[in-house]
């Protein structure tokens, strides 16, 4: 996350807090950074100095103004006028960091080699709940070289339940016995 995103991101968590919009701010700005990740050609549109300002910015009111929280809607415009759109995933990054810190969250990164069933996901999601003291907000993602199990990422430590992390902690303590 780069100044701008934690300068930009940090002011836009402090007026929701200031005007008691965090929850709302929270869900809409995770909803416009799907929208832009899912969609880049139209970020890449709003970032193009050839398209006039004024043109740009009536895009962004045209596709979020109508249900957009006024503040965001601004924001998004300010972003567009200071050439800074491509900041916005780290600014929500920052409101997320601060909106999760404010609330007593941990965001765990889960990964498997297969999605996970709710069923599963919820369970793991009360597990790290009691382990960590706070709600937890899982992100899950799948990667074929993890072969079996899950890792799990939240508050700076790993926890590693997967094959290739067992196999790797055997032969760590097979090339100790051998050293030793």
């Amino acid at each position: 996350m780069t100044d701008t995103a934690r300068i930009y991101g940090g002011s836009l968590y402090d007026l929701a807090v200031e005007e008691n919009l965090t929850d709302t701010l929270m869900e809409q700005t995770q909803q416009v950074r799907g929208l832009f990740r899912e969609n880049p050609d139209y970020l890449r549109l709003l970032s193009e100095p050839s398209i006039p300002l004024a043109e740009r910015t009536g895009l962004i009111e045209e596709a979020f103004g109508k249900d957009g929280q006024r503040y965001l809607v601004n924001f998004i415009k300010l972003l567009c006028e200071r050439g800074l759109l491509r900041e916005f995933a780290g600014c929500c990054e920052m409101f997320e960091d601060r909106y999760n810190a404010d609330h007593g969250i941990a965001k765990a990164l889960v990964t498997s080699a297969v999605p996970l069933s709710g069923e599963q996901q919820t369970a793991l999601q009360e597990k790290l709940e009691k382990i960590s003291g706070k709600k937890v907000r899982l992100v899950t993602k799948t990667d074929p070289r993890v072969i079996a199990g899950v890792r799990v990422e939240i508050e700076g430590k790993q926890l590693d339940g997967t094959a290739a992390g067992r196999m790797a902690g055997i032969s760590r303590r097979l090339e100790e016995t051998i050293v030793s």
